[in-house]
């Protein structure tokens, strides 16, 4: 897929999120790269762990309202390791929005546990 069709499905993945949600997103970055400079690891026998996606910054929830700058935060999707875990671009598709949903999760101060299975 090209990576002209990629952002629009990360553009289509953004406008899916509920209005409550997105009036509350401020300063972040949404940006697309083939792949993460380092894979996490994987379990011993397991299968092989792809990162589709991550988010660099401070969570809302661990703001304070006496910060006067906090810089900008970024969620990176990953596009080499989503099209890799998926079948056809219905799935990139798919995969793509539960993505952007996790990440975002993170923004809004959601651990891991909280987001297994968004």
């Amino acid at each position: 897929m090209s990576r002209e069709e990629f952002n629009r499905l990360v553009g289509e993945a953004l406008d899916s999120l509920p209005a409550k949600f997105r009036r509350r997103i401020e300063n972040v970055a949404v940006l697309v790269e083939d792949r993460p400079a380092q894979e996490p690891p994987s379990a011993p026998g397991g299968p092989k762990r792809l990162l589709l996606g991550i988010f660099h910054g401070v969570p809302l929830t661990q703001r304070s309202s006496f910060q006067t700058f906090v810089a900008p935060s970024e969620i990176v999707l990953y596009q080499k390791n989503i099209e890799a875990v998926c079948a056809n671009d219905d799935q990139v598709r798919e995969q793509i929005r539960r993505t952007v949903i996790h990440e975002f999760g993170h923004y809004f101060g959601m651990t891991e546990e909280q987001l297994r299975g968004v």
